[in-house]
């Protein structure tokens, strides 16, 4: 019983690292209505980042978050220049961006595929020579402070002009420019936004893991839209604006959780990126199937009998 509360542990304080990431494909998905496919790079980016910094130059654990922050949004904006200056489709420039990525993170790494970092001080070691609380719960702490930030920064910024100007961007692109917004610059900031807390996500899982890895970030896009979407039955769409950001964090725990579930149920750990999908899949089906549940039973009942 032990062994299975620790691996939940781990699932949800990981699903909650992994959360912040969902943030960063929210914002493009739903609100800029862009597949950003940036994500798989600048995760890693942010990951491999925040490890050559802390265990290279022994940087601040703090500082090498906010570098790592940086360079995700600068991953980002290149996606959102090639997208909006040069006129390429953005799914085209975020597998533009994100296969070249891939070369710039393996010179970041010095050629090296991992860095292990166990004997690097990061936040997390901090809380637990403070606390004595184990590595999990450690995870767990930060990852809750630093989401609960991540989506009050992120409701009050969408609530100035300028946040209202990138949501309406994404609803109607042509009525917003009509009203003067260059939507150029706005796409190009969602864009920048969202990779900036993909590369922290990424920055935050290298210290919770203690590795940086070229591939940690492979599949991060299926896990941010099963995470939306999952957060999405769960509560529904029809939410506040505040809801949605928190629904997103709890569909990642979820995600973790049913991952945790499967493997400890015995599943071959390298059939992980099919479970992914099959998970993602059962996401996507389950509200169609009840609206067509909901319709089929209204018919089969005659409907509402009205008259005039």
């Amino acid at each position: 019983m032990s062994g299975f509360i620790l691996s939940m542990q781990g699932a949800i304080s990981q699903g909650i690292l992994w959360g912040i990431m969902v943030l960063g494909v929210y914002i493009t998905f739903r609100i800029l209505d862009i597949a950003d496919l940036t994500v798989d790079g600048s995760f890693a980016l942010g990951g491999c980042i925040c490890a050559m910094l802390m265990l290279n130059k022994g940087m601040n654990p703090i500082l090498a978050l906010l570098c790592a922050t940086l360079a995700g949004a600068a991953a980002g904006a290149v996606t959102g220049i090639l997208h909006t200056v040069f006129e390429i489709p953005a799914i085209l420039a975020g597998i533009l961006t994100q296969i070249s990525l891939w070369s710039v993170n393996l010179r970041i790494m010095g050629q090296k595929s991992n860095l292990p970092l166990l004997n690097t001080e990061s936040i997390f070691t901090w809380i637990v020579d403070a606390t004595g609380m184990k590595q999990s719960m450690a995870s767990l702490l930060v990852g809750v402070v630093i989401a609960a930030l991540v989506i009050w920064l992120l409701y009050w910024f969408f609530g100035t002009e300028i946040g209202a100007s990138l949501r309406a961007t994404g609803d109607n692109e042509d009525m917003i420019r009509a009203l003067g917004v260059n939507v150029k610059v706005a796409k190009v900031l969602a864009l920048a936004i969202s990779n900036g807390l993909v590369g922290l996500s990424g920055a935050l899982v290298c210290q919770s893991t203690k590795v940086g890895d070229i591939q940690m970030g492979t599949g991060a896009i299926v896990i941010g839209l099963a995470a939306i979407v999952i957060g999405e039955v769960l509560f529904g769409k029809n939410r506040a604006f505040g809801t949605k950001l928190a629904s997103v964090v709890v569909g990642s725990i979820v995600y973790f959780v049913i991952r945790a579930l499967v493997l400890r149920m015995g599943m071959n750990p390298n059939d992980m990126k099919m479970i992914s999908a099959i998970i993602v899949i059962l996401a996507l089906c389950t509200p169609v199937m009840l609206e067509k549940w909901r319709i089929w039973k209204s018919y089969s009942k005659g409907g509402d009998d009205t008259s005039c």
